[in-house]
């Protein structure tokens, strides 16, 4: 749009976007905020595409000696003159993002954890010829950037050299400025989760344990420090003997308003690019969270639709937030999932909410050994969230907005389709009851595979996206059969079907209209769904296809009942 400033997405560095002509969502007031609430080591707690990076930027560009002012004009912490007055451009800086810390094996993750050291150490060059530091202290941080190759290489830290890192540079940096040192450190979990997966698990904790301990525990060079990570880790622990560690989670009323979008936020956003139309939509789709006692909305989610509004005006809202991740923890949630459980998930589907005690304090190690602590995870990871505590530890768990809603959707389905491939001989009788027209036989085991799944029925959803999940499951069972041909959403007649089929030899074609009865009234769905395969002639393309017999079903849904019913065949006379 014109004289609009640009929309960041996937960019992080605050002094970009504040000099590059980006729109930013302001957030500084999450300095004076943490200046009033601080502790010596302050841990937030956030999912991931929530604006932890960004802020974490800010603060840099905030604190760090050299700090342009004017990044800050116009913004909330311009206008607190003497938190800038004290604080603005005061203090050395160290700030590093674990999230790069991410390998198949140890090995490679430790060289990967070395150069993130390295590549922080060598923004301080001055350190080697600084008058304050004595020779050996020069020597150990020629030793943190030193540039000897090994075959193309830097050479790695040693283990004891690695862990005391962040330590050494934070004394250095202390002893060449006098001022004690703010160090930053982003995703500090990221390499603890993908050691978990590839089996270094135990590795990487000593190595993180003692590399943050040394810099975090009795560091008198340390003025604060802040990370983020989406899990408090600290059963085992990194953080063992931290006695001065606050954490700030997505439970916590303070600094619940400074990572992720306000609602606010959103509206602001929409009408600076001229779509506050568009904000029921947006609302729906991606609102739901709840920090604190603050209603959120994905950041991630927003800015991406929003880009896609300014090219595409018509755009329907899509999953962005889902698709950074495989979404691993729902497969596996399902799959460890007890039928009580499943019953638990439907309700949350539909639009409810379920109680549970969490745990916010697990190990990676913990995450996947029992079903309760899966609970846990989905609610710090941020594919649940919470409308209040009602005791010790328990919160009403929901399902925040129609994205994450749909990825469970999904993944039910698919968990579904590989439960009844298992049932060969039932699946078997299904397929061949709509060959032989045998509608009773086919309604009654549909309705029976109905009940082992779960239903999409909540009231946010639209009608069609209902269909679109019995649709899916229908779809699903015939898929099992390879003797025939199954076509969705195809093109025939005067629109699009929503199933044909034509069987192993190509004289036996089936045409197959879905409906959802929101009403309950399976034989009225029934009746409109024939009623349109008639008016809409979708059994055209059967007929084209050669087809001599075309049968025509009309199937009506609501939440785990069915009706199928057959209406007299159409046979075809080719000449």
């Amino acid at each position: 749009m014109e004289n609009k400033v640009r929309l960041p997405i996937g960019i992080e560095n605050f002094k970009e976007i504040r000099t590059e002509g980006f729109y930013y969502a302001d957030k500084t007031g999450l300095i004076q905020e943490l200046l009033d609430n601080w502790g010596k080591v302050n841990l937030f707690t956030r999912p991931r595409r929530f604006g932890k990076s960004l802020n974490m930027n800010m603060l840099q560009y905030f604190f760090e000696y050299g700090c342009d002012g004017r990044l800050f004009d116009g913004l909330e912490i311009s206008r607190k003159k003497e938190y800038c007055k004290k604080y603005m451009g005061n203090y050395p800086v160290i700030s590093i993002t674990l999230k790069g810390v991410s390998a198949m094996d140890y090995g490679t993750a430790r060289d990967m954890l070395c150069s993130v050291i390295r590549h922080e150490a060598m923004r301080f060059q001055f350190l080697a010829k600084s008058e304050r530091l004595s020779g050996e202290e020069a020597a150990q941080y020629q030793k943190l950037i030193r540039a000897d190759t090994d075959q193309g290489r830097a050479a790695a830290l040693t283990d004891e050299a690695l862990m005391n890192s962040l330590y050494v540079l934070c004394s250095l940096l202390h002893k060449h400025y006098g001022q004690k040192v703010l160090l930053l450190i982003d995703e500090y979990d990221v390499p603890l989760d993908k050691a978990q997966q590839s089996g270094y698990y135990d590795k990487m904790l000593v190595m993180l344990r003692n590399l943050l301990g040394q810099v975090l525990k009795t560091n008198d060079s340390l003025y604060f420090a802040v990370l983020t990570g989406c899990l408090r880790i600290a059963k085992e622990s990194i953080f063992t003997g931290l006695n001065n560690l606050k954490v700030f989670s997505i439970t916590d009323v303070r600094f619940s308003g400074q990572f992720g979008f306000t609602d606010r936020d959103v509206r602001t956003l929409l009408e600076y690019y001229g779509l506050e139309k568009r904000f029921e939509d947006v609302r729906e789709w991606y609102d739901g969270y709840r920090f604190g006692n603050t209603e959120i909305y994905c950041p991630w989610d927003v800015i991406n639709y929003t880009d896609l509004l300014l090219s595409e005006p018509d755009a329907q809202p899509r999953p962005f937030w889902v698709n950074t991740s495989g979404n691993d923890i729902i497969r596996r949630f399902i799959s460890m999932a007890t039928p009580g459980t499943r019953r638990e998930i439907e309700c949350m589907v539909d639009g409810g909410s379920i109680s549970r005690k969490l745990n916010q304090e697990l190990t990676y190690r913990d995450l996947y050994g029992d079903i309760d602590n899966l609970w846990s995870v989905l609610f710090t990871t941020g594919y649940l969230t919470q409308r209040g505590q009602i005791g010790d530890g328990a919160y009403n768990l929901t399902i925040p907005n129609r994205e994450i809603r749909q990825i469970f959707a999904e993944q039910i389905l698919k968990w579904f389709q590989g439960e009844v491939r298992r049932d060969t001989a039932r699946l078997d009788a299904f397929c061949e009851a709509f060959l032989k027209g045998d509608a009773e036989t086919a309604e009654k085991l549909f309705c029976a595979y109905l009940a082992k799944t779960i239903s999409i029925r909540d009231t946010g959803g639209r009608k069609e996206r209902k269909e679109s999940f019995y649709h899916g499951i229908l779809l699903g069972l015939f898929s099992y059969w390879e003797g025939w041909i199954v076509i969705s959403n195809a093109e025939s007649g005067e629109g699009y079907s929503d199933i044909l089929i034509e069987n192993e030899t190509g004289t036996l074609g089936i045409v197959i209209e879905i409906k959802y009865a929101g009403d309950g009234n399976l034989k009225k769905g029934c009746q409109e769904a024939l009623a349109q395969i008639v008016r809409l002639g979708y059994e055209d393309r059967l007929r084209q296809d050669g087809m001599e017999t075309i049968l025509r079903y009309g199937i009506a849904c609501y939440k785990k009942k069915c009706m199928i019913c057959l209406a007299d065949p159409f046979l075809v006379h080719n000449p």
